[in-house]
């Protein structure tokens, strides 16, 4: 299942994501050119990196909605719902649950905002979608199929911290994000799978 799904997962660079499932689901859209007009957008945070209401807008229909955080909601216009972490949405079938997402070692992403990562369970696979963050003792034993993990460093947790994030999550793949744009290169990423071998499968996906 989780190998046949990640054929719909497309990396839009940097925390960007578009899933072609049951619905069109979009993470963190940020210098993108264009996409299927989505049903759901996930924003993260407020960081311009993150939240981008110019990229939003080429993808964003009457019928969209956005599930963020309250800072992100103030830049944002049409149908927002705003979450905290811990707290769960359920919008047409797919289960939507905020999860903490900020730095134990740095203060770009303090605890106190509420910013999120996202668990969101969809056509039965539970994505987990980690947001800017460190690794944080909220990710132990989070039951996933697919994580989405940060491994650039400086903003968020580096390659070797996110392989402890990944070996602690244990899900059934891991995508590196968050690199290549502001921060990080494609050797992030790859440093991060080939310390993983043979632990946790891998996927380093070509920019879309």
């Amino acid at each position: 299942m989780t190998e046949s799904f990640a054929k719909n997962i497309h990396w839009l660079g940097h925390d960007g994501f578009r899933i072609d499932g049951e619905k069109i689901v979009y993470f963190d859209p940020y210098q993108i050119e264009s996409g299927p007009r989505a049903d759901l957008i996930f924003i993260s945070h407020d960081h311009f990196d993150h939240c981008s209401p110019e990229d939003v807008a080429k993808i964003q229909g009457p019928e969209t909605i956005i599930v963020t955080e309250k800072d992100s909601a103030a830049k944002l216009t049409g149908d927002v719902r705003v979450i905290k972490p811990g707290e769960t949405l359920d919008l047409d079938g797919v289960k939507i649950t905020g999860v903490p997402s900020y730095n134990t070692d740095k203060d770009f992403h303090p605890r106190g905002n509420g910013w999120l990562g996202f668990l969101v369970e969809m056509s039965g696979v539970r994505l987990y979608h980690a947001g800017d963050t460190d690794f944080i003792p909220e990710m132990k034993g989070l039951a996933v199929d697919i994580a989405f993990l940060p491994v650039s460093g400086t903003y968020v947790m580096t390659a070797d911290q996110a392989v402890k994030a990944a070996l602690a999550i244990a899900p059934g793949l891991a995508i590196p994000m968050h690199y290549g744009a502001i921060v990080g290169s494609e050797q992030d990423a790859l440093d991060f799978k080939e310390a993983l071998e043979g632990k946790v499968d891998v996927l380093v996906l070509e920019k879309s």
